[in-house]
């Protein structure tokens, strides 16, 4: 999976941001950071998603069509929302069937964000407990299946002192071998 470290200038983010020249995260870095991609062909990926599904337990799928047409009058308020820092309680795992974007983590301890291009046929896993966000590019629609452990919830916590001694957020922590205190 092609990822780099975001630039932070001001402007649109659903540009690129990337450095010039471009500052590239490796694999073995977003791997220390819990997170799982694959690449899977849209045509014919069910028996393959089901796989991923069944090995790790993801019991329930919702569909997620992010653009003007899906989600009419509430299209800018949640683009807006998805782009805020946040973490989630479980999980969060999307197959992208359509369209493209960018998923935007935390690298800790660093405090860095890290870009993640998402396009067609990509396949993200970000843990419960990292900080993240997400936007659109350009192109203002992306369709994703998402796959979720338990009963669909989108329930996102933004960050703030709760949720940075969340249990969520200290067994993220503790997963990638960061303290509480880093």
């Amino acid at each position: 999976m092609h990822a780099y470290y975001f630039d932070n200038l001001p402007g649109d983010p659903r540009l690129p941001h990337d450095y010039v020249p471009s500052r590239p995260v490796s694999e073995e870095t977003l791997q220390k950071l819990g997170l799982k991609h694959w690449h899977i062909p849209v045509e014919g990926h069910e028996p393959t998603i089901d796989e991923v599904a069944r090995t790790h337990g993801y019991k329930y799928r919702d569909v997620i069509d992010v653009s003007k047409a899906g989600l009419g009058e509430a299209f800018e308020a949640n683009t807006k929302a998805f782009f805020d820092e946040h973490m989630h309680g479980h999980d969060e795992i999307r197959f992208i069937l359509d369209g493209s974007g960018f998923s935007d983590v935390r690298e800790t301890p660093t405090e860095a964000w890290i870009r993640l291009p998402l396009s067609a046929g990509d396949l993200l896993v970000i843990p419960a407990g990292m900080y993240h966000r997400f936007t659109l590019d350009e192109t203002d629609a992306i369709k994703a299946v998402l796959l979720f452990k338990f009963q669909p919830k989108r329930v996102a916590f933004s960050r703030g002192p709760e949720t940075d001694v969340s249990p969520s957020r200290k067994e993220y922590l503790e997963s990638i071998g960061v303290s509480m205190g880093a």
